[in-house]
């Protein structure tokens, strides 16, 4: 294979999303994945409005039978509950989805292909390090080794990267990361058509957890159901997930109709490095998307609309590399400061405030007592506020900081 202008490594979200950019741009893309597609994700499969906005930018197909739509969440703590459904907004549509990442992310590594990416399945990528730099790249198919030298990587091959690792990309120990099970299991409820969350999480031994369970319908006779907890409380070492998970499932509401005994796909899980803390997020030639980059919203988990973005993100950037802009990667880093840094700084705060499940018990249970607290919450904790308010977004971030009453400063 001749050497590409840009190699991606991994095609799940943030990888695809780059390729597509990158091609779409006029620019020799190549994706590499591991795998074979189509092939399972531990996710729990919710696409929120930001994903789905990302989604149509790519000219994805929403009429495919896997695609299960989603008009907002409904949230429980405890006994009580609250349906909201997706905000209106000025730039994301006011629902959501579900889809296998098994489909999903062939699907959007067929969009990538349809702009004139090249994709290959079944490949290994092994950086070559040498003087400290990134000067070339391993690929292994089938046995096959081959040395190419792309001018930029694109660095998207999950949460637990280890190309990234091996060009010096580290996760910040200050930094919460989640702990995260999940399982697919029959119901006959699957076409619910609103997300639900248990705020209130616990241990078999009836313990408070700081995190979240959650139950994604699929439409298909099939629902997505996960737990998870993150690792800003004493203890959290200890955690059996997947004990967890199944102290969860017994106590499902009744309308789901489902057991332990209803599993259709075992439970798998994993780390979740959280609020892009992993860096450093480029060098000379290369960059981190997705969750290669920590690139998961603390609030409620979701990683998968922040892969498109950043694959996105990146991908102009590296094609003002290309033109000539020497510093353009470098450039990235900021950008994703100056786009998320804010509002990651608030999630981090709250992830460490509801650690302590006294603040955990008082928030979740006096938040759904009220409507319209609810639905200011859903637009933070989804990221869903008006891009043009800013002053507004200043003052919901000073109240959330205000109300967790940290003491030392997150960072």
């Amino acid at each position: 294979m001749a050497d590409p202008d840009v190699l991606i490594v991994g095609g799940g979200p943030g990888g695809a999303a780059a390729g597509h950019w990158l091609a779409r741009n006029g620019i020799d893309a190549v994706v590499v994945e591991k795998k074979t597609f189509p092939r399972h994700k531990t996710c729990g499969d919710g696409l929120t409005p930001r994903a789905i906005h990302e989604l149509i930018e790519m000219g994805f197909d929403f009429d495919v039978p896997e695609l299960h739509k989603i008009t907002g969440l409904r949230a429980f703590a405890g006994d009580h509950s609250i349906e909201l459904p997706w905000p209106e907004h000025s730039v994301f549509p006011n629902w959501g989805a579900v889809m296998r990442r098994l489909d999903l992310d062939h699907q959007v590594a067929m969009l990538a292909e349809k702009q004139g990416a090249v994709v290959r399945t079944g490949v290994e990528a092994k950086p070559i390090v040498e003087g400290g730099k990134l000067a070339a790249v391993e690929l292994r198919e089938n046995g096959d080794v081959e040395r190419i030298e792309p001018r930029v990587v694109v660095v998207a091959d999950g949460s637990n990267s280890r190309f990234g690792r091996a060009l010096g990309a580290y996760r910040r120990r200050d930094y919460p990361f989640g702990l995260a099970v999940r399982g697919y299991y029959s119901s006959p409820n699957s076409t619910d058509t609103y997300l639900e969350s248990q705020l209130d999480i616990r241990d078999r031994d009836g313990r408070s957890l700081p995190g979240y369970g959650w139950i994604f319908p699929l439409g298909d006779g099939t629902i997505n159901i996960g737990v998870g907890v993150l690792s800003t409380f004493k203890g959290w070492k200890d955690v059996n997930t997947s004990r967890v998970l199944e102290a969860y499932v017994e106590g499902l509401p009744e309308h789901w109709q489902t057991s332990l005994d209803d599993v259709v796909l075992e439970p798998t899980g994993g780390k979740l490095p959280m609020s892009f803390s992993i860096g450093p997020k480029a060098g000379p030639n290369w960059v981190l998307v997705g969750d290669a980059a920590g690139g998961v919203n603390p609030f409620n988990g979701e990683g998968i609309d922040y892969a498109y973005e950043t694959g996105r993100m990146a991908a102009g950037y590296i094609a003002e590399y290309l033109a000539g802009n020497d510093g353009a990667l470098l450039e990235y880093p900021q950008a994703l400061d100056d786009i998320y840094g804010r509002y990651h700084r608030v999630a981090r705060a709250f992830a460490i405030a509801i650690g302590r499940p006294a603040m955990m018990r008082a928030l979740v249970h006096a938040g759904l007592r009220s409507r319209p607290l609810m639905e200011w919450v859903l637009k933070v904790m989804a990221n869903l506020l008006e891009p043009e308010d800013l002053g507004t977004s200043e003052r919901v971030y000073r109240a959330i900081e205000q109300i967790v009453a940290l003491g030392p400063e997150p960072r």
